[in-house]
């Protein structure tokens, strides 16, 4: 059986071995990786000769290989190794869709002869590309299968994009709008572009992959003959040890994983935060990423954005300049630092599939805040394994059922670690992998 994944960005274990860029996005395919390592999967001996794993990842510094592909073996040790094909693709603009990486997936696919492809995710034009590729093969009399596993559901994000952000604000442009023609409006559009890609290519998967009710719905919407597998996702080994504890937290402290979009709904708590300051001034917000409010010095004035200047309004009008940190660029130990030393984990997103952040903060027994939207409801219990909220303006009340009673907020935690422990089990996950790949054998 040999199984080709396509992956948005190289697996951090292989960029190491392979001297590329690590990414800290997408740890759910490092974990699964890992697994197969761990199982003795990858050994290049002929030792486990009825499984082949090979990569496919985008190279976004190599525009010299658009139509094309390379091919490089990675050596991970102690007998493990497998073929990692890059090709070319401008994911700073995934609105963008260049037929040419289907030139690529032609080449891959008659190089590693599959008999999966397996593309994690539907957000990049390289899932459309793949798909159209496997089609030609099947029509051509190929037995190749295609496995689409959803990760987000982008035409769903692009319709919820900037929910509760204001018309004018919007349509706004600053400077660094106009100049990379990206304000929230086109952002918005640019989503919707992308979100056609993923409506065309999940119509060419032979099977799909998910894990909750809200993307079971959508893939039998738009492919009702595709055979819907579920499988829950591995986190990164660094969050499955270590425990919240409340006598040892930043008191007060709210920590959001992301909100450098409109999406992720930092705007909504933002608004919010000054109702909960009435109940507890010492309340902060602490976020994970890059600070896009910053307009100290000529740079960062430039490149300040409408959505950073509709937050820097938000926070001076909520007198809130002493409550919001942005931490800056995090790896996965600097993250679960944070989670392990908030009270409070918030997920205000307006729309997602199954959050690994809200699922990180779950395993560490942080008590959980979220929005009852998208497939989060399938992750976890409301009022027995954390707090779901249809409006942000119920996040007041929600915060003080949490920071008024300690003992709550533990069996909230403890509740939420037990259904992580679950739902993110790596034997288990890796197992239901193989199963479903053996069932397609």
């Amino acid at each position: 059986m040999r199984i080709l994944w396509v992956c948005n960005s190289v697996p951090r274990r292989v960029a190491a071995v392979l001297g590329k860029v690590k990414s800290n996005k997408e740890g759910w395919i490092d974990g699964a990786l890992g697994r197969l390592e761990e199982n003795g999967l990858l050994k290049d001996d002929g030792a486990e000769e009825n499984f082949s794993l090979a990569l496919a990842c985008p190279a976004s510094d190599k525009p010299e290989l658009s139509g094309t592909y390379l091919c490089n073996k990675a050596i991970l040790g102690n007998g493990n190794s497998l073929s990692v094909y890059e090709f070319y693709e401008d994911t700073v603009h995934p609105e963008n869709y260049d037929a040419k990486e289907e030139l690529s997936f032609e080449g891959i696919i008659k190089d590693y002869e599959p008999d999966i492809v397996h593309v994690f995710g539907t957000e990049y034009g390289h899932t459309l590309a793949a798909g159209r590729v496997v089609n030609r093969f099947r029509n051509n009399g190929s037995a190749v299968k295609l496995i689409i596993g959803i990760q987000g559901v982008i035409s769903e994000c692009a319709l919820r994009y900037a929910d509760g952000v204001p018309e004018d604000v919007i349509k706004a442009e600053t400077f660094r709008d106009i100049i990379k023609n990206d304000n929230i409006d086109k952002q918005r559009q640019k989503f919707a572009k992308r979100g056609e890609y993923e409506l065309e290519a999940i119509t060419y998967a032979t099977d799909i992959i998910g894990r909750t009710d809200f993307d079971r719905e959508w893939s039998h919407k738009h492919n009702p003959s595709a055979t819907y597998h579920l499988l829950n996702e591995t986190l990164r080994s660094e969050f499955y040890f270590g425990t919240w504890d409340v006598t040892s937290c930043d008191r007060h402290v709210i920590f959001m994983s992301q909100g450098d979009y409109p999406l992720k709904g930092l705007h909504n708590i933002l608004k919010v935060m000054p109702g909960i300051r009435e109940r507890y001034p010492d309340a902060r917000l602490v976020i994970a990423g890059s600070d896009l409010t910053r307009t100290d010095g000529i740079k960062n004035k430039l490149k300040l954005s409408s959505y950073g200047r509709y937050l820097r309004r938000l926070i001076a009008e909520g007198n809130l300049a002493d409550a919001v940190e942005f931490t800056g660029p995090l790896d996965a130990g600097q993250m679960k630092k944070r989670y392990l030393s908030c009270h409070t984990y918030i997920c205000a997103s307006s729309i997602e599939n199954s959050p690994n952040s809200m699922g990180k903060a779950m395993m560490l027994a942080v008590p959980v805040i979220a929005a009852k939207t998208g497939g989060i409801p399938s992750m976890i219990e409301d009022r027995a394994e954390g707090l779901l909220f249809d409006n942000a303006d119920m996040v007041p009340d929600l915060i003080d059922k949490i920071w008024s009673d300690d003992g709550y907020a533990t069996e909230l935690g403890a509740a939420a670690m037990n259904r992580a422990s679950a739902t993110h089990n790596p034997e288990r996950n890796s197992d239901r992998l193989l199963e479903i790949y053996e069932e397609l054998s």
